[in-house]
C-alpha cells in the first residue's frame, strides 16, 4: 500500500472515530447524568431513613458492592436460597475460557487471584493462535458448504435462462441472507425465549458478541435461574460458528474488493492508452495541415571510415513449420457489467473452495501438449572416433 493511500486511510479512520465520539457523547451523556442524580437521591433517602448509618459507612458499602458485582457476584442471589449456585461451575468456567481465546472478554466475571491472572496470561497467549487456526478451518468449510448449496440454486436459475450477472448477484444476496438467518435471526429469538430479553436487547447481544466487542452488560447464562450445565457451552459453539461465518464473509468481501480494484486499474490503463492514441492522432492531423511540426531529431555523427563488412553467414536450412498452437481464451475486458458478476460465490481463493468449485463452474480444458515434429530428428552425438563425410578417405 502506498504511503499516500495509507495516510488517507488513517485520516478517514480518525475522522470516523471523532464522529463516533461526538454521537455517543450526545446520546449517552444525558443518561449518565440522570443516573448519577438518581444515585445521589437514593443515597440521601437511605441516610434519612437510617440515621444511625454514617455517610462514610454507606460509601464503603457501595464500593464493596460495586467491586463484588465486577467480580461476578449477582445481587439477586441470597446465600440461603441459592446455596449451590456458583459463577465458577464447570459450564460457566468453560464459557469463561471460551471468551478468553475468542478475545470477546465480556467482563461480567473477572479474575481476582494472582495465580489466576498469571495462568490467564499463558492461557491466552497459547489459546488465541490455536483458536485462530480453528476459526480459519471452520470458516473455510462453512463457507464452502453454503456456497455449494447456493451453487445448485444458481444452476436452477441458469436453466430458467436468467442472465448470469443477475444470477451471481442473487447468489451473493442469498449467501448473506442465509448466514444472517442461521447465525443472527434464529439466535435472537432463542435468546428472547431463554433469557427473557426484548428483541433489541437480543440482537444487541448477538452483534456485540459476533463482532468480539463484548461489553458484558448482556451475557447469555448470567441469570442464576439457568441451572443447566450445558447451556453456556452450547452458546460458545454458536459463537464459534458465527465467528467463522463472519470471518468467511469478511475474507470474501476482501477478495471482491481486490477484484474491483484490479478491474479499475485495467480500465484506467485502457483509458490512458486511448488518450495517448487520440493525442497522437490529433498531432498527426495538425502536422499534415501545416501546423507547428515537431523539431526533427538530431542527426548522429557519421563515422570517419565506413565499418568493415560483416563476414557472410552460412545459409541455414529453413525450419519446418511448427504445428498450430491451441487457441487460448482472451482475457475478458473490464466493464461495468463485470463488477456484479464477481460475487461472493466465485472469487474465493482458498484451496478447499477451489477443489469444490468444479461442481458449479466447469474449468476450461487444458491445452494439448505439442507432439514432436516428425522432420525434427535429434542429432546423434559426434564422438572422437566418428569422422565426417568430407574427412573420410576416398
Amino acid at each position: 500500500m502506498r504511503s499516500t493511500t495509507l495516510l488517507a486511510l488513517l485520516a478517514l479512520v480518525l475522522l470516523y472515530l471523532v464522529l463516533g465520539a461526538l454521537v455517543f457523547r450526545a446520546l449517552e451523556q444525558p443518561r449518565e447524568q440522570q443516573a448519577q442524580r438518581e444515585l445521589g437521591e437514593a443515597r440521601e433517602r437511605f441516610l434519612r431513613t437510617h440515621p444511625c448509618v454514617s455517610d462514610g459507612d454507606l460509601g464503603l458499602l457501595i464500593k464493596e458492592v460495586a467491586d463484588a458485582l465486577g467480580g461476578g457476584a449477582n445481587p439477586d442471589i441470597n446465600s440461603t436460597s441459592h446455596s449451590n449456585y456458583s459463577a465458577w461451575d464447570l459450564g460457566s468456567a468453560f464459557f469463561f475460557s471460551g471468551t478468553i481465546i475468542t478475545t470477546i472478554g465480556y467482563g461480567n466475571v473477572a479474575l481476582r487471584t494472582d495465580a489466576g491472572r498469571i495462568f490467564c496470561i499463558v492461557y491466552a497467549l497459547v489459546g488465541i493462535p490455536l483458536f485462530g487456526f480453528l476459526l480459519a478451518g471452520v470458516g473455510d468449510r462453512l463457507g464452502s458448504a453454503l456456497r455449494h448449496g447456493i451453487g445448485h440454486i444458481e444452476a436452477i436459475f441458469l436453466r430458467w435462462h436468467v442472465p448470469k450477472e443477475l444470477v451471481r448477484v442473487l447468489s451473493a444476496v442469498l449467501f448473506l441472507l442465509l448466514g444472517c438467518l442461521l447465525f443472527v435471526v434464529a439466535p435472537m429469538f432463542a435468546f428472547c425465549y431463554t433469557e427473557g430479553w426484548s428483541e433489541l436487547e437480543a440482537i444487541f447481544f448477538v452483534v456485540v458478541t459476533l463482532t468480539t466487542v463484548g461489553f458484558g452488560d448482556y451475557v447469555a447464562g448470567a441469570n442464576p435461574h439457568h441451572t443447566h450445565a450445558a447451556y453456556q457451552p452450547l452458546v460458545w459453539f454458536w459463537i464459534l460458528l458465527g465467528l467463522a461465518y463472519f470471518a468467511s464473509v469478511l475474507t470474501t468481501i476482501g477478495n471482491w474488493l481486490r477484484v474491483v480494484f484490479r478491474h479499475t486499474r485495467a480500465e484506467m490503463g485502457g483509458f490512458t492508452a486511448q488518450a495517448a492514441s487520440w493525442t497522437g492522432t490529433v498531432t498527426a492531423r495538425v502536422t499534415q495541415r501545416g501546423g507547428p511540426a515537431a523539431p526533427p531529431p538530431p542527426e548522429k555523427e557519421r563515422p570517419l571510415s565506413p565499418p568493415p563488412p560483416a563476414p557472410p553467414e552460412k545459409a541455414e536450412p529453413p525450419a519446418p513449420p511448427s504445428p498450430p498452437s491451441p487457441p487460448t481464451a482472451s482475457a475478458p475486458s473490464a466493464s461495468a457489467l463485470d463488477y456484479p458478476s464477481e460475487n461472493l460465490a466465485f472469487i474465493d481463493e482458498s484451496s478447499d473452495t477451489q477443489s469444490e468449485r468444479g461442481c458449479v463452474v466447469p474449468r476450461a480444458p487444458r491445452g494439448r501438449r505439442r507432439a514432436p515434429h516428425p522432420a525434427r530428428k535429434p542429432a546423434r552425438p559426434r564422438g572422437p572416433g566418428r569422422l565426417r563425410d568430407k574427412d573420410r578417405p576416398v
